[in-house]
Formats: C-alpha cells, sequence, structure tokens
C-alpha cells in the first residue's frame, strides 16, 4: 500500500505570515491538531513548516504572546520530515517511529504539499497490526520532537 492510498490529499493550509488566531480556527473549523505551512510556488503550494496545537499551546499562551499579533512563521517546526505519495506506508510508519511524530506531510517532487498521512490512517489502514503497534509505541516514547 502507498502512502496516496490512505493519505488525506489537499489538507488545509496556512501560510508563514498567517496570524496564529487565523491559524487555530482553521484548526478549529478542519477539526484537526496540526496544519501545514505553506508558500505559494510555481505550480504548487511549498511546504515549510507544520504548525501544531501544542506548539501553540507551548510557544504562544505559555509564553504570554498575543494570537492576533504572532505570525505562524514564530510557533511553526520548519524543515519536517517529508515522504512521497508514492513511497509504501512501511516508509511513512518508519519516517513516523523515527522522528516521533503523529503526522508526515506528503510532497511532490518539487516539495509542494499533496496530503497528509496521520497516525490514526496507518493504524486504521496499513493491516501490518504488529508494525502499526510498534510505530505507535515508537512515537510515543519520550524525548519526541514535540516534547518540551
Amino acid at each position: 500500500m502507498k502512502a496516496q492510498d490512505i493519505m488525506t490529499k489537499n489538507p488545509a493550509t496556512v501560510t508563514p505570515t498567517t496570524r496564529v488566531r487565523q491559524a487555530a480556527l482553521v484548526m478549529k473549523e478542519e477539526d484537526v491538531g496540526v496544519v501545514p505551512v505553506v508558500e505559494d510556488a510555481a505550480g504548487g503550494k511549498r511546504l515549510v513548516g507544520m504548525l501544531t496545537d501544542r506548539d501553540i499551546a507551548i510557544r504562544l499562551v505559555a509564553d504570554g504572546k498575543n494570537a492576533d499579533e504572532c505570525e505562524v512563521r514564530e510557533l511553526m517546526s520548519a524543515n519536517p520530515k517529508t515522504a512521497r505519495a508514492d513511497d509504501d506506508v512501511s516508509r511513512v510508519m518508519d519516517l513516523m517511529g523515527r522522528e516521533q511524530v503523529r503526522r508526515v506531510p506528503i510532497v511532490d517532487e518539487r516539495g509542494s504539499l499533496v496530503g497528509i498521512v496521520a497516525q490514526a490512517d496507518v493504524v486504521l489502514e496499513a493491516g501490518d497490526d504488529a508494525k502499526a503497534e510498534r510505530t505507535v509505541e515508537k512515537i510515543s516514547e519520550k524525548g519526541g520532537k514535540h516534547q518540551q
């Protein structure tokens, strides 16, 4: 099975200059905990980062910043690890475990965002229960990318 078979195609996005309050509203409207950050590029939306609800809680709220003034670029995680649509789901699972992330953005050959694979997609669709279980365990180990 390939990433394209289980990914959410064309997820909602924000730009680095989007105000954090607007990004949070996108998360609320889409019922998601992460939003890819993109810049318009010739023929697509080049992925430049990821913004999570945890980024907002830790880097904005806990630090006393103003969501109406703060731009996404101040909180996002830049240069996220990515996969391609034709990558095997097993590779995506390995990446999730190694990087300890619950979501992997899917990009094309130009680095433009085409989809996103979430931990739930892998668990529900991958079919390899043992590998899915190991992936979830690795993601949840202490010291992950988004644990501060």
